[in-house]
Parts: structure tokens; sequence; C-alpha cells
């Protein structure tokens, strides 16, 4: 598959990386020599300096045989002015990233593939639709909706009063029946591996468990993992930036009473104009005494998402230490997940990853619909339709020839989600929800030609 990707950037880059280990024809355009340079230095790919808008650039780069166009810079107007440009010039699919979240909101009305725009993407909205989700799932470290809920991937880390530690999977489900979950993804405590569950497995303690739930699975999962349920409602967000201001704004739309803290007064005094019913404080959140004042013992979740990585980690970890009891850091290294559970902090949200994982699944075989990668974690999720000529139509999944590396963890038929076992027939339709290791994706994808 042939790929243009304009925009070198931090999400640029972190696209063209993870693309080109999937030994995919990568083209990176940006303006800036030196982030060429570093990219030709640390990938595989051609890179060519120039404007995105430029036609000429874009010849250069032919894209009248390219089969994704994708527009990352950081000025929205480019990206938009590139993806009408290379859709007239030949790019069968365009993808551009907005930072305006009302474009999302009205892509229906307004029409932009009329324009030759397929697709938009905001990171900013992602990221703060992953936040909402992750305080509504509160317990959990990472959570996905497949289908407005249908389906739910969500992940825990196993303490020893888990009602299926020391069991194997199979154990499991003969002493739990009709459950509505199934494991799978595990990460042992301490490694880096993940493996995929079969009938033989065993939880452990220390486990990081991912599973796939189907309505009320969720409440069964936290149950049997020996947590207890709190509800979220008071909640206090660091940094009035964009993801800041989304967050504050669609939180406090729903159950939550909602405090913000931003350091720059005319950017407070901005967000407390625009956001009446969120409580808007100018001031310093890496200061204790100010967090204290503010009552942060008192909330149940803290959210920093300023733009320093480091502040964001440390405020939640004082967070932490004063009682909180959920707390989540945007962060821009992705090195920085592996320290996530080892250092304290429930959750670690990166924009380039969630932007990758929206972007991913049009690269895939098959007709995949939604994609996430697991975080920290080998492995990615899929949700593939399956059409009346797929391998896969009319076959039991006992029946399948599936790798071992891969697992079924559900299917959606007709707007409801089921977790299916062997015995289960998958039909034209149907949306089936795989995990599977990188090693195993060309394979799988072959199952739903």
């Amino acid at each position: 598959m042939k790929i243009i990707i304009a925009g070198a950037g931090e999400v640029g880059f972190h696209l063209a990386k993870l693309l080109s280990y999937e030994s995919q024809e990568i083209t990176l355009l940006d303006t800036k020599k030196e982030s060429l340079v570093y990219a030709i230095d640390h990938l595989d790919i051609r890179v060519i300096k120039g404007d995105a808008t430029s036609i000429a650039v874009l010849k250069d780069a032919r894209i009248d045989t390219s089969d994704l166009f994708i527009a990352v810079t950081s000025s929205e107007t480019t990206n938009i002015t590139a993806c009408v440009l290379a859709k007239q010039l030949g790019a069968r699919r365009t993808i551009a990233r907005i930072s305006n979240t009302e474009f999302i909101d009205q892509k229906e009305e307004v029409g932009f593939s009329k324009f030759g725009i397929d697709e938009l993407i905001s990171p900013e909205s992602l990221a703060a639709s992953e936040i909402e989700l992750l305080l509504n799932q509160y317990g959990f470290n990472d959570s996905y909706e497949f289908e407005d809920g249908a389906l739910t991937m969500l992940s825990l880390r196993l303490s020893r009063t888990a009602s299926f530690v020391d069991k194997t999977v199979k154990e499991a489900a003969e002493v739990f029946p009709e459950l509505h979950f199934i494991p799978i993804a595990i990460q042992r405590f301490g490694t880096q591996y993940t493996i995929i569950p079969r009938g033989d497995t065993q939880f452990k303690e220390g486990d990081k468990v991912v599973f796939i739930t189907s309505k009320g699975g969720d409440e069964e999962l936290f149950e049997l993992s020996g947590k207890v349920k709190i509800d979220i409602k008071k909640v206090m967000i660091l940094g009035g930036s964009q993801i800041g201001y989304k967050t504050a704004k669609d939180l406090c739309q729903g159950k939550f009473s909602v405090k913000l803290v931003e350091n720059d007064k005319d950017i407070a005094f901005d967000l407390a104009d625009e956001l009446p019913k969120v409580l808007v404080i100018n001031g310093d959140g890496r200061n204790v005494e100010l967090l204290e004042e503010e009552n942060i013992s008192k909330m149940d979740a803290f959210i920093s998402v300023t733009g320093n990585s480091e502040t964001n980690i440390m405020s939640c970890l004082v967070a932490k230490s004063k009682g909180v009891k959920k707390t989540i850091a945007l962060v821009e290294n992705m090195d920085y997940y592996q320290l996530s559970q080892s250092i304290g902090i429930d959750t670690l949200i990166n924009k380039k990853l969630l932007a990758a994982n929206n972007i991913f699944r049009y690269i895939r075989k098959g007709e995949v619909v939604a994609m996430t990668k697991l975080n920290n974690m080998n492995a990615e999720l899929l949700e593939f339709v399956v059409n009346s000529k797929s391998k896969i139509t009319n076959k039991l999944i006992k029946d399948l020839d599936f790798p071992r590396s891969a697992i079924i963890g559900g299917v959606i038929r007709n707007g409801k989600g089921i977790i299916p076992l062997g015995n289960f027939r998958i039909e034209a339709g149907d949306r089936v929800v795989v995990c599977c290791l990188p090693r195993s994706i060309t394979e799988v994808e072959k199952f739903f030609f």
C-alpha cells in the first residue's frame, strides 16, 4: 500500500514509524529539513522537502498512484487544503488532522467528502473522548468501545482477591458460567510479553489482563476482580489546553462536577466565560498548597493535560498521594508508557497513539471498521465486517484454523454484542472483534477477504 504523510511532526513521525514496521511504502512530506533528516536517520522511508499544498510537490510524491494521503501538519488549514488537492490529483483516500472539533460534530451536514476529504481526525477530541470513557469505566486502566458499547474492551491488573487468580481460563469458565466477558490478552507482571490466552492459560496475581465484555460484563468483571466500585463525580482538570477544554465541556454536560486549573490568567478568564458550568481556577497546578486549598483530597479523579509530560506525571503523583482514586496523565513520550503502573498513575494517554489507532484501520486488509493497539502490549484489536464471500462465513469458530496467536473476542450481530464460544456460527453481516499479535495479522486478514 502506498501512503503519503504530510507533516513530520510528532503525529506524522509516529505514524510513519508504525507504518514502516508494516512494510508499507511511505513518503513523508515536510517543510522543515531537520525533521526530515531525523526521519531518514531513523526510518526506512522516502522523504520530500516541500509544502504539502504545492501541486508540484504532490506530483513529485506520485500522488496519482497513492492509496492513502494523510495530512497531519500543525496547520488545520494546510491539512484541509492538501487533502482537497490530493484527492483531485488522484489519491484514493484522504485523511485530515483538524483541531476544530466543530468540523467533526458537523461533518455530515457540511459534507467534507464532497470536497475530497474522506475522514477527519482530531487527536485532542480523541483524547477527550478517551478520558470520558475511562472515567465512566472507573477501576479499569484502559477501555475502548465497539459500536457504541455493544462490546467494550477493558483491562485491569489482577489483585490476589480476584476470584479467578490461580485458575486456568477453562476452569474459570466452568466456575463462572453465563458470564459476559472473555480474556483476550495477558501480560505477566514484570515482563513485556503479551500472551493470547487459551483454555490452559493460568491467571496469576499481578497479571494485566485485557477483556472483551458485552452489556453488563463490566459489572460482573468488577465484582469478580475483587475491586470496590465507587462512582466518580468530582473531577479536577489541570491545564486549559484544547484537551482540557474539550474534556471539561463534555464532562460538565454529564454527571460530573468539574474544576479546571489554568496558570495563564487570560486563558483562565476565557475558559470561565465559555464554560459556565465549570469552576475555573487561575493558578499554578504544580503548587501543592493551591491543590490542597481546592480540596484535591475530596476529588474522585484528577486529570493532568498540560503541555508538559513531566508536570502531568508529577501532579498526578501528588493527587494520588492525597487520596485521589483515579489519575490520568497526558504524555508525549511513548517510553513513559512502561512506567505508568510501576509509578502509581492509573492511566497514561498519548495523542499520537490515539491518532495512529484511528488511522490504522484504513491500511488493514479486509473491511476493518475499528482498530486499536493495546497500551503497553504487543497486540492489536481489530473489528472486521464479515461479507458473504469471507472465508469465515457460515463456519463454526471451533472449525476455523485460526492462528494460535489470535483470538475472536466478540461478535456484534444486529447491534447486539455477543461473547461467542466454539459452537458459535459466524454469519455474513456480523462484526467480529479479533485480538492478535503482530505476526499473525496477515494470516487473520485472509479470513475476512
